[in-house]
């Protein structure tokens, strides 16, 4: 289902951006891994239902392949805005073209949380987190988890030749909190000198900026492997017991 952005509210000023074109080769599975079943439905419905449930966002832009034959049957109902655009080679691709589409409609001021369409694990309370620390944050962030296990650095061969520092190293999750204007502007640079950045924050980085880390739950996982789909049907009874 594909919604107007005019609707949003002129008093709002957060949007939600999902790329979701890629295929999730690690899965094995026949169809990307965002419309694999998890209790009863898509991932991606639990993680559109996450984001559309906080009351600051306003709207959704999902990016989807050219080829998706798969969103047309979900047929997800809100009432907030779900708008579909097409995606890219690669991510930073595809939040940009979600990027343009919200420029339309959206001011460079406006607040964007992209986040991974395989995550559908986020709680409301992560979210509350990102959004209230960043509110007034010059730059944005994301949210993370700081890397409490020892860290090894290996050759091709998989043979280990350093072990890494583990002090200050965070592994970086979803949502990643920007301005519009900034962060659209940091992907077209990113991508025009040929880096194929692999989140937003790394965009940012590539342009100068200094994104803020916000501690989250270890919870929000991002499903790329067969037994990740296990424990997010854990993670997302508890969440439901809590």
């Amino acid at each position: 289902m594909t919604s107007s952005l005019d609707t949003r509210p002129s008093s709002l000023s957060y949007w939600a951006v999902i790329p979701a074109a890629g295929i999730g080769r690690r899965m094995g599975s026949e169809i990307p891994k965002q419309y694999l079943e998890l209790r009863g439905r898509a991932i991606i419905l639990h993680t559109l239902d996450r984001l559309l449930a906080h009351p600051s966002v306003n709207g959704v832009v999902v990016a989807l392949s050219r080829h998706d034959g798969w969103w047309e049957h979900l047929e997800p109902h809100y009432d907030k805005p779900v708008t579909r655009v097409e995606g890219g080679i690669e991510r930073c691709h595809s939040v940009l073209n979600a990027l343009h589409e919200l420029a339309l409609h959206a001011d460079d001021a406006d607040w964007v949380l992209v986040h991974d369409a395989a995550r559908p694990c986020l709680s409301h309370s992560d979210l509350d987190k990102l959004i209230q620390t960043l509110a007034d944050d010059e730059v944005g962030g994301l949210l993370g988890v700081p890397v409490r296990d020892t860290m090894k650095r290996a050759e091709a061969n998989d043979r280990v030749v350093d072990t890494v520092e583990r002090e200050n190293l965070w592994h970086a999750l979803t949502p990643q909190m920007f301005r519009l204007g900034p962060l659209r502007h940091a992907l077209e640079q990113a991508i025009e000198a040929e880096q194929l950045v692999t989140d937003e924050a790394s965009a940012m980085e590539h342009a100068g900026y200094q994104p803020r880390l916000v501690e989250g739950s270890a919870g929000n996982i991002k499903i790329t492997r067969a037994e990740d789909l296990v424990l997010a049907d854990f993670y997302l009874q508890q969440q439901e017991s809590n």
